[in-house]
């Protein structure tokens, strides 16, 4: 039977269970603007009863706090980790892609193509009405230049974005090994107070936020198994496994993560990609992880889509000859030297392998398209290995299924190289202004921008043989394009008629103002396709309309999914977030629960001290 005093121990029970409900509520309401905060609450169970030898049996024993946990859905969790990632490749792409707009901009403030383009050929006009004026001559190549300075500069800003964007990826890459390490340590203090029977739940909250920041950069998922007694699979220990995966593979071991790295590449992917583009790879296997694959997802993603994004256009085709180190291909999917955008040395993929390349050669039929490449391998063949690789499909570079920077600079460079070389072919029917003869010689030239050497003989290769060496237009790229020096520092070396014989063989003699060939070169501006079957005045107009979808596209899905964030995130809220209201209400309730605890103490005291002092006993 219970004791006389045992009605006091009950009452106890009650002002504690209370008193820890204040100081739960007092804990919620101070961390009401905590971010990452989830809600806590007191769990609460009727003590054991006691058994009594009386006709009713047992007795209540009060009250017991089974333990302060934390009230969160780890549904609404992952539903917010899976959009946030989504969120993350879209909002970042945004980011980049407007400023890739910005760099082809053309309005009264900031001269673009358009203006430089019309402009150049306005000044031809006025070199049409007064060929043999040296200064009108001098403006116009100038004006020539102005035009090259600007795909220069352009390409110069595109190098410097896509560099910018090759040292985020590493930076994210060490926050994501950061959040890694702070998780498994978490893990294991976390179990440390829980398998005591205790309950960690502001580490779980600073667990739960670094998964929220760690889910914008990479897609994870994360798992939590109770750990049971090996001999008793039913038995709980209060200890949990923690993992984290990303992309399938396991991030975080509980206790262990798996970290990894930036690598550099040996070979450019793209020919206008800058040197020392980086790759991420699993330290544990050393394994590259593929960001073009479509199931990543995440702001690491976007960069690489951006940085290395060519529309799938690299070079692909069927290799049908494999020799000792070199490998033949047809049916390539690029068959003008205009598009030709896989570097002078770089990888091609073939049947799951990577090959490097030290050069390649390319055979074109009697209208200048190519039929074929061969590609010089560094490393020879096994005699298994040419057998094997025979009819298999082949993939040069990177196929990167977005329109990023790689994408634009090879549009520039596909304009750049039909125009270069039909000005170029219209110049070099003429004479110069010493009456010599131009057949051999560009006004558009590419140059080495180490050394500064010209390619000063630029040339359509016909039913023959190249190398990616040879002075053709696939070296003519936006960043090394100019008018030849010769032409800049005389201004008569510039054809402005056509060379002509006559019938016994001797050159006509026109003079310095004639100007018969400058119509032809006029044409160019608008009359002749230059590039997507339009007139050269267009190409803005098509470099405007890529960016705009993509823009659009982008900004589209960061309005969409940033609406789902906000309704995934009041969902969260509504189960862990703390109400000042309910907690206001929390404290009437439990204040008046200690009260009525209290009161009865006090009321067990008035009858102890009736029973103890009173009672003649």
């Amino acid at each position: 039977m219970p004791s006389s005093f045992f009605g006091l121990h009950v009452a106890a029970t009650g002002l504690n269970a209370a008193q820890a409900s204040i100081n739960t509520t007092a804990n919620n309401i101070a961390n009401v603007n905590t971010e990452g905060y989830s809600r806590q609450e007191v769990g609460r169970v009727a003590a054991a009863a006691q058994r009594c030898f009386t006709s009713y049996g047992s007795i209540g024993t009060g009250v017991e706090v089974t333990k302060v946990t934390q009230v969160r859905d780890l549904y609404y969790d992952e539903k917010y980790w899976n959009n946030n990632t989504k969120l993350g490749l879209f909002e970042k792409k945004l980011y980049y892609m407007h400023q890739i707009e910005d760099y082809y901009t053309d309005n009264s403030q900031i001269s673009g193509f358009t203006t430089l383009y019309t402009k150049m050929f306005n000044g031809l006009q006025s070199v049409n009405k007064n060929a043999g004026d040296t200064s009108v001559r001098n403006e116009f190549i100038s004006q020539a230049q102005e035009l090259m300075d600007y795909f220069n500069s352009t390409a110069t800003q595109m190098q410097d974005l896509q560099s910018s964007i090759n040292d985020e990826i590493k930076t994210s890459v060490d926050t994501i090994n950061s959040a890694s390490q702070k998780i498994a340590l978490l893990n294991k203090q976390i179990n440390i107070i829980e398998m005591e029977g205790g309950m960690a739940n502001e580490l779980r909250d600073e667990r739960a936020r670094i998964l929220d920041e760690l889910s914008r950069l990479v897609p994870i998922e994360a798992k939590e198994m109770e750990v049971t007694n090996s001999n008793f699979a039913d038995q709980k220990t209060g200890v949990t496994r923690f993992e984290v995966k990303l992309n399938g593979n396991l991030l975080v071991d509980n206790y262990e993560y798996n970290t990894i790295s930036v690598v550099t590449r040996d070979k450019k992917a793209n020919q206008s990609d800058i040197k020392g583009l980086y790759d991420v790879k699993w330290d544990n296997s050393g394994a590259i992880i593929d960001f073009s694959n479509r199931l990543m997802e995440g702001e690491l993603k976007a960069m690489f889509d951006v940085r290395d994004g060519n529309d799938a256009e690299n070079l692909k085709g069927q290799v049908s000859l494999a020799e000792s180190n070199e490998l033949t291909i047809i049916l390539p999917t690029i068959t003008e030297i205009d598009k030709m955008n896989m570097p002078n040395e770089g990888t091609i993929l073939v049947n799951n392998t990577y090959y490097t390349y030290s050069n390649f050669e390319a055979t074109t039929d009697a209208d200048g398209n190519i039929t074929s490449y061969k590609f010089i391998l560094e490393k020879a063949l096994t005699a298994e290995e040419q057998s094997s690789l025979v009819g298999r499909n082949i993939v040069v570079g990177k196929t990167v299924d977005f329109k990023g920077i790689p994408y634009y600079m090879n549009q520039m460079n596909e304009f750049l190289r039909a125009f270069t070389r039909e000005f170029n072919k219209i110049e070099q029917t003429g004479q110069d202004g010493y009456g010599n003869q131009l057949d051999q010689f560009s006004f558009f030239v590419s140059y080495d921008r180490v050394t500064g050497e010209e390619k000063k003989g630029l040339f359509d290769i016909k039913s023959a043989t190249f190398d990616s060496q040879a002075d053709t237009y696939y070296r003519m790229t936006c960043d090394n394009c100019r008018v030849n020096k010769a032409s800049q520092a005389d201004p008569n070396i510039f054809a402005t008629t056509k060379y002509e014989e006559d019938a016994s063989g001797v050159q006509v003699a026109k003079g310095e103002s004639a100007n018969d060939l400058i119509d032809d070169l006029q044409t160019l501006q608008d009359k002749v396709k230059l590039f997507r079957g339009g007139s050269g005045s267009s190409f803005l107009q098509c470099i405007y309309a890529d960016i705009t979808v993509d823009t659009q596209e982008c900004s589209v899905f960061t309005e969409s999914y940033t609406n789902v964030k906000n309704v995934i995130s009041q969902q969260r809220m509504s189960v862990s977030g703390v109400d000042e209201d309910d907690e206001a209400m929390d404290l009437i309730k439990f204040q008046n629960a200690y009260q009525l605890a209290a009161k009865c103490i006090s009321t067990l005291t008035a009858m102890y001290d009736q029973l103890i002092l009173n009672t003649g006993v």
